[in-house]
């Protein structure tokens, strides 16, 4: 007996029709459907923007056979790491990465601070040596004192300031290093890490994100700071300092008289650009937001205005009132911290306190992409903590240029960080991260 071909085509239609229902309503995984903030606390924030991608800590370094140090080394090397702590970290990653590329024996760092920064701690006066060295094992070869037979001699400098490449440094430093056995140097600002052998890449990713800690009793102090923050709360890297507005060459018309006199101070001979290169400049993303348009910026992402921030910036802040005003539980480290020990601080150390807060906040939020930014923003990947956002001085430029305002300068504003977030945008460099599809 034939069966009747009625049933299972009858089937097949339901199943395929259920199906296509299923296919049309179901979002694509590519595609944000969040609604668009009223600006706000009601709806969703930034923070509930579904990601699609995300920032891996490498398996070449973390999981990767490590190449076995050979059994002679070349020579020592210091690096010399000059500016404030963040900017001294990032030479000393890079100059750890090179050293090992020279297959040569690192010296402890030397930390060499401008008079401006009022700063007089070294490398040892902020991190923990011996973890470091421990850390490093296997990587490359670190010792706190040097062969009793160069002791007593001066490192022979060498200008790395044009080399950025591996056969760079092999060309060029190499000879010096079998010459003289010692030498120092500061690595190029501008560095090709992607063209090092990955035995090197991997010593320079463990030395920045692995090996460095603070000293315990720095490490005590930022606890204190930390548990002192009411929970939950967001850190905000807050760029506004009268040096760096005039090291940016932007003008700003509504300041206070007060604001104005301190950035003419610091300009020194720095002059703002005027007329249409000023609109270049600021279109390009090169102007620090002011405290205003950080409000603006915040609210476009709906972050309640009742949210504790803890305020991640140095001395000399500007026009704050119009921030203070909107967001009113905002946390400085100078009303936090015993004044005794505040005022007892350098540079360094109060830097070390904001980057120890800022890795371990519920949120980090950043109006610059300057060097505490960057390995903030690494660190939190590292640690697989991911709600962290640079807020866009090129988008916010855009957008104000072409008249936006209100409700709709807000609405473009959401769009873009939207998306920013979703593809993990700043989130880490390439050096030592890779990309993983959500």
């Amino acid at each position: 007996m034939i069966g009747s071909p009625v049933k299972p085509l009858f089937v097949f239609v339901l199943t395929f029709s259920l199906l296509l229902v299923v296919i049309l309503l179901s979002p694509s995984p590519h595609i944000l459907q969040i609604p668009f903030p009223s600006g706000s606390s009601v709806g969703s924030d930034i923070w509930s923007v579904k990601r699609i991608m995300e920032w891996r800590p490498c398996k070449w370094w973390l999981q990767g056979h490590l190449t076995p140090l050979p059994a002679k080394t070349n020579g020592y090397i210091r690096v010399d790491c000059y500016g404030g702590l963040n900017q001294m970290r990032r030479d000393l990653c890079d100059g750890v990465g090179i050293a090992r590329l020279l297959n040569a024996t690192l010296v402890l760092p030397k930390f060499e601070v401008a008079a401006y920064w009022n700063e007089s701690s070294g490398f040892a006066d902020v991190f923990d040596v011996d973890y470091f060295i421990q850390k490093m094992s296997g990587y490359i070869e670190v010792v706190k004192e040097l062969p009793k037979d160069i002791a007593s001699k001066e490192p022979f400098k060498v200008d790395c300031s044009k080399r950025k490449g591996q056969f760079d440094y092999i060309e060029s430093v190499l000879p010096s290093l079998l010459e003289h056995h010692y030498i120092s140097f500061t690595p190029a600002m501008s560095q090709r890490r992607d063209r090092y052998p990955e035995y090197a890449r991997a010593t320079l990713c463990q030395a920045c994100y692995s090996a460095i800690r603070l000293t315990s009793s720095l490490e005590k102090k930022a606890i204190e700071l930390l548990d002192a923050i009411p929970k939950p709360f967001l850190s905000l890297h807050l760029r506004f300092e009268p040096d760096m507005v005039a090291y940016s060459q932007c003008e700003y018309p509504n300041l206070s008289r007060s604001s104005i006199a301190a950035i003419e101070a610091a300009r020194v001979d720095r002059k703002p650009w005027t007329g249409e290169l000023a609109q270049i400049w600021r279109k390009r993303g090169k102007c620090p937001l002011t405290p205003n348009e950080t409000v603006l910026m915040l609210q476009s992402l709906n972050i309640p205005t009742s949210t504790n921030i803890y305020l991640a910036a140095g001395d000399g802040l500007m026009e704050m009132e119009g921030f203070t005003s909107v967001y009113t539980n905002v946390f400085t480290k100078s009303v936090l911290l015993n004044q005794e020990d505040f005022t007892r601080m350098h540079g360094n150390t109060k830097a070390a306190l904001d980057y120890h807060v800022s890795i371990n906040s519920d949120a980090y939020v950043a109006t610059y992409f300057g060097n505490m930014d960057k390995i903030v923003a690494a660190m939190r990947t590292y640690k697989r903590m991911h709600n962290t956002l640079f807020l866009s001085r090129k988008a916010f430029a855009e957008l104000t240029s072409q008249g936006l305002e209100g409700v709709a300068l807000k609405k473009a504003l959401w769009e873009v960080h939207k998306n920013d977030f979703a593809i993990g945008r700043g989130f880490a460099l390439p050096d030592c991260f890779c990309e993983f599809e959500l």
